[in-house]
């Protein structure tokens, strides 16, 4: 409808932002630039980003109940506490790959981190296949892997109701459904609920909102869409001026806000003159939807 507006809140170029996460109490939007080795805080008051730099490409942020964040950094789980600037290892994964990383990472309402790995890439998109996996984190800081054969390891969240686990692996060109047990956080079953469209490009990062509808974002595809799980049709379109959009999360004071990163690495001198925002990341508003808030790991 005429009434979403799309701005560009952080210039700063990323050179892939990704893992966007409200952050209420700081009230300050967290994101990573993966290979720009960065973790980042957008505050909505001052306009400007701040970064802390970090030893190895850092592809999801979380929030921790004790405070700070955690990360996943290189094929590490580690503990950020942003004052000190400091990083420390929880534990390590894919110890038998010589060159896998992970990727998207989000915490489940049971406060688990699940987070799953990629090969590194060639070029964007291009890559080792099958060479990922998909692990949980737990509070007691033990590790467990549910699979392995993936591709690329991206979007991440569950239903409403927490009986469904939804997740991306983007070279499949899928959103997939899993049974899913808060008790445990075992997950099975595995299906598919949507196949993307050729123009929708590949599916990356993924948040709910408050109705239970999933919002992809659609890397390549320069666009967010809003999906039913239940009927798998695809219910709104929200187009960017950047084609490499990377995820999406809601944010703001109650939610209403949509905050999406994207990515500037692979697009050639004439591409981001034509984009100069690409890599930037963006505020959505008029949605009439808002978001759930982001479940901090317990550990």
């Amino acid at each position: 409808s005429s009434a979403v507006r799309i701005e560009c809140v952080a210039q700063e170029r990323c050179r892939i932002g990704e893992s966007p996460v409200w952050d209420e109490k700081e009230g300050v939007l967290l994101y990573v630039d993966i290979t720009g080795r960065k973790v980042c805080r957008w505050s909505p008051l001052t306009g400007s980003a701040q970064a802390i730099p970090v030893d190895a490409p850092v592809s999801s942020v979380a929030l921790r109940k004790s405070g700070d964040y955690v990360i996943t950094l290189g094929t590490r789980f580690a503990a950020l506490k942003w004052k000190e600037k400091l990083v420390t290892t929880i534990t390590e994964v894919d110890k038998d790959k010589a060159n896998t990383r992970f990727n998207d990472g989000k915490v489940d309402p049971a406060g688990r981190y699940f987070a799953g790995t990629m090969a590194e890439e060639v070029r964007p998109a291009v890559l080792e296949r099958h060479q990922g996996s998909l692990y949980t984190l737990f509070p007691d800081l033990s590790v467990v892997k549910h699979f392995d054969q993936v591709d690329i390891s991206n979007g991440l969240d569950w239903s409403l109701d927490h009986r469904t686990f939804f997740y991306i692996d983007s070279l499949s060109y899928s959103v997939d459904a899993f049974d899913y047990d808060l008790q445990t956080g075992k997950i099975g079953n595995r299906r598919s609920i949507y196949k993307l469209e050729k123009e929708e490009s590949i599916p990356d990062g993924m948040c709910i909102d408050t109705e239970g509808k999933l919002w992809v974002a659609c890397y390549d595809g320069g666009r967010v869409i809003r999906l039913d799980p239940e009927t798998g049709k695809r219910l709104q379109t929200v187009k960017l001026p950047v084609d490499k959009t990377t995820s999406c999360c809601f944010g703001g004071k109650d939610y209403s806000e949509m905050y999406v990163t994207s990515a500037s690495d692979g697009m050639d001198k004439e591409w981001l003159s034509r984009q100069p925002q690409a890599g930037g990341i963006f505020k959505i508003t008029g949605l009439g939807v808002k978001g759930v808030p982001p479940y901090p790991f317990a550990g």
